[in-house]
């Protein structure tokens, strides 16, 4: 055998692309945890079809997962792709266009039968046609290789074929210097009520890597060294784990129980799914027969002094908008966690967007405002679930999380933090004092009313839909009381300036151009400023976490700069706000294609400009 070369890079993208039933998404999780085992800084963005169960070898049913992993700090899983792995002929059509030229092609050649490359829309076979000469292909017969491998072991064909991706897998650690070990232990844990499953996969698994090492088809091994981090303890974090775990927190600290009501929705039911693993911890979780009955589940619950929460996705906040201006009315703490998708109605539900910011900022009847929070990496969620939880009840008052499906799904290095470090969250019920219980009575400085647990002795009250009069709680229909209970409301979430921390600015102070972003595009919006003031641009970037109401410094500093670009994955929301607010005319970006923003859309959109 010929010696292998081994070079060294700083950083490489990979996408795993295959049928929905080939197992991308436990390829692309296992080489994700296998690098951060190894010290490599990560991005990911797994890539779901809408279809349950889209017919094999179809456009609609492929499946895929993409990670970015590397030596140095990185912010996003990456544009242009150096590696593409394509199970099948489906999915080379929906993904060689992110393939650098001179990138790495593999694909199990086995599966490009002519039925498979018809329903893929392929008129020729492009392995054989030398439409991919542009790039280092290797077609290999990961079938045959398996059938091969396992032909002692008394399994079936289908279990054979379904272990294809433990090839793949194998191939890839070999080629990028990654253990197989670890995913080996895996095996046993996952399958260990299953020991042919254990024993089929391990062989894939090495089959790969060892076809890697043998044959003389690749030349050249890839080594990206560990990442300087922060000293700590860390694990690889997803983002609805993230923010689920931010909401446990959120109970700690403030020694209420949790209750979360909620219904299955892509892609905010794996919250419910996590919470309901934490009964240990006194948390409650009921999964409803609508939208309806979930928000109104945990507003009961906080009625009853529960730190209540409730998750979906845009279809299901505009179902819970009514009981929402409840919880608004009524003045009780509420997290509502909008995890955004691609609408309008149902969309494209398993691909990202963030369109519902007006959704949470007016979708609601008559004047009923709540403050907005917004994560802007999947780690991040966890920090800003808490904040949420924090605000609500220190405030009295629903707040929103607006998440979406790429932060959702999308994972991380994160280190953990220790419940210690964070802001302690007080929660003080009302007591019984002489004279009736007046519920509407107010702290001066945060205008939150007070909290009384029902059946208590004493604070016997009355809360609800109807508007209430000020201080006494009864329902009121005078006008100028109603007049007086609007404007309270208001003052109460736009006093949460005093909350928000001074805005950070990347890059300086003052100069051409300012980046402003919100949410998920904050990884694309850095990975491009620091590019562009690596070629001496004078680009800088600011990201808001609070989106009602805005910093009080963002005005100032919008004024320090020429010109300011707001990237959205919408069709232009926060600079609509921005403009009126400010009367800054900002540019926009409005990208709308279910799909995260690239470095690369930012710097065209800025040389542009510039």
């Amino acid at each position: 055998m010929a010696e292998k070369n081994v070079e060294k890079i700083e950083s490489v993208v990979i996408r795993f692309a295959g049928d929905s039933g080939d197992g991308m998404q436990l390829m692309g999780d296992r080489f994700t945890n296998t690098s951060a085992l190894v010290g490599n800084d990560l991005g990911t963005f797994p890539d779901f079809p809408a279809e349950i169960r889209a017919p094999a070898g179809s456009l609609a049913g492929v499946s895929a997962f993409q990670l970015q992993f590397s030596s140095k700090d990185i912010f996003t899983p990456g544009d242009q792709l150096d590696a593409l792995v394509a199970m099948n002929p489906a999915a080379l059509k929906m993904h060689i266009k992110d393939l650098k030229t001179g990138g790495i092609l593999i694909v199990n050649k086995s599966n490009f039968t002519a039925k498979n490359l018809k329903m893929a829309g392929w008129e020729s076979n492009p392995l054989e046609d030398d439409s991919l000469m542009d790039y280092m292909l290797y077609d290999i017969e990961i079938s045959r290789l398996l059938a091969n491998a396992t032909e002692d072991m008394d399994i079936t064909s289908k279990t054979v074929e379904r272990s294809k991706n433990f090839f793949g897998l194998g191939l890839l650690y070999w080629m990028y210097g990654r253990p197989i070990e670890p995913t080996i232990e895996w095996l046993k844990k996952k399958f260990k009520k299953r020991p042919e499953l254990i024993e089929a996969n391990t062989r894939a698994l090495k089959t790969g890597y060892n076809f890697g090492d043998i044959t003389e088809s690749f030349a050249t091994q890839y080594e990206v060294g560990p990442a300087p981090f922060e000293s700590g303890t860390y694990r690889n974090i997803v983002g609805n784990h993230a923010a689920g775990l931010g909401l446990l927190a959120a109970a700690q600290s403030s020694g209420l129980p949790l209750f979360f009501g909620g219904y299955p929705i892509t892609p905010a039911s794996d919250i419910l799914h996590q919470l309901s693993h934490y009964r240990n911890y006194g948390v409650k979780t009921f999964q409803a027969e609508d939208e309806i009955a979930g928000v109104g589940s945990a507003i009961g619950a906080s009625f009853t002094g529960n730190l209540s929460v409730t998750a979906s996705s845009g279809p299901g906040i505009c179902l819970k908008g009514e009981a929402i201006g409840l919880a608004v009315i009524s003045e009780l703490p509420l997290v509502v966690l909008n995890i955004q998708r691609a609408g309008p109605s149902t969309g494209m539900p398993t691909k990202t967007e963030q369109a519902d910011f007006f959704l949470s900022m007016y979708g609601r009847n008559g004047e009923s405002p709540v403050p907005i929070l917004t994560p802007a990496t999947p780690g991040d969620c966890f920090f800003i679930a808490y904040e949420a939880c924090r605000i609500a009840l220190k405030y009295m008052t629903p707040v929103f999380v607006l998440s979406d499906a790429f932060l959702a799904n999308g994972s991380e290095p994160w280190i953990i933090p220790q419940l210690s470090d964070l802001q302690k969250i007080e929660v003080s019920f009302a007591e019984k004092e002489d004279g009736p219980y007046l519920p509407y009575e107010r702290d001066e400085k945060s205008l939150a009313r007070q909290w009384a647990v029902p059946g208590t002795a004493g604070l016997e009250h009355r809360i609800g839909g109807l508007e209430r009069e000020h201080i006494s709680g009864n329902v009121s229909y005078d006008p100028d009381n109603h007049d007086l209970m609007v404007k309270l409301r208001a003052q109460k979430v736009a006093g949460m300036i005093r909350e928000i921390p001074p805005t950070e600015i990347y890059g300086d102070s003052t100069g051409e151009l300012l980046i402003l972003g919100w949410g998920s595009t904050f990884g694309a919006i850095r990975t491009a400023v620091m590019s562009l003031r690596d070629d001496g641009k004078s680009v800088s970037q600011a990201h808001l976490k609070w989106l009602n109401p805005l910093p009080a410094d963002l005005g100032e500093i919008l004024l320090r700069f020429q010109t300011v670009l707001i990237p959205e994955v919408n069709s232009g929301q926060l600079i609509k706000l921005i403009r009126s607010e400010f009367l800054i005319d900002a540019i926009g970006l409005n990208i709308v294609r279910g799909e995260p923003y690239r470095k690369s859309q930012i710097i065209e959109k800025v040389e542009e400009i510039l």
